[in-house]
């Protein structure tokens, strides 16, 4: 006869069961179409399992950062931020994330692909609720996130009190960045 530990469940529960968390979805694009293909993009986040958009902000237009800082002379990037209830798993999320990438154009990722090229369409997970991990495919919260203007803008205008978990208040962040204005 096996023990069950008292706070071990007698059943799994089904995935739609489980307490919905707030994630934040970054969204950018530098080639062709970039308004429809973020309003696209953010259609199909509202559109996959166990997942609803509950806020996105209007798209901002920025410069493209390159390895050697911000290029004026590269395609400008349109960014925002989807804000989305879900009950996926962060890892299952960032699936999808990468699913919806891949559908508009953008090559599959690799380890040695260059982080700083012109994109069809961008998504990063930037945070699930309050979760912290460090794994090879997936860091939560985004390690970057706080440094980017195009991430921390477009956030603070869908949530006055959003916070970054382990870095603080979105606000703070925003305004403690070089030239930043909220």
């Amino acid at each position: 006869m096996s023990r069950r530990l008292a706070q071990e469940s007698p059943e799994p529960r089904p995935a739609d069961s489980a307490p919905a968390r707030r994630a934040v979805v970054a969204i950018g694009a530098n080639l062709g179409d970039r308004a429809d293909t973020v309003a696209r993009a953010i259609a199909e986040l509202d559109r996959l399992p166990l997942t609803r958009v509950a806020r996105s902000a209007d798209p901002i237009e920025t410069v493209a950062l390159t390895l050697d800082g911000p290029d004026a002379a590269a395609p400008a990037y349109l960014n925002t931020v989807a804000l989305v209830d879900t009950r996926l798993a962060p890892s299952v999320l960032l699936g999808y994330l990468h699913a919806i990438e891949e559908r508009h154009g953008r090559a599959p990722r690799s380890a040695d692909q260059a982080r700083w090229q012109d994109r069809t369409l961008d998504l990063d997970l930037i945070a699930h609720g309050d979760v912290v991990c460090e794994t090879p495919a997936l860091v939560l919260p985004h390690p970057r996130a706080h440094e980017r203007d195009f991430v921390l803008r477009p956030w603070l205008a869908v949530d006055p009190d959003a916070v970054l978990p382990g870095r603080g208040r979105v606000d703070a962040l925003l305004a403690a960045l070089p030239g930043s204005t909220p």
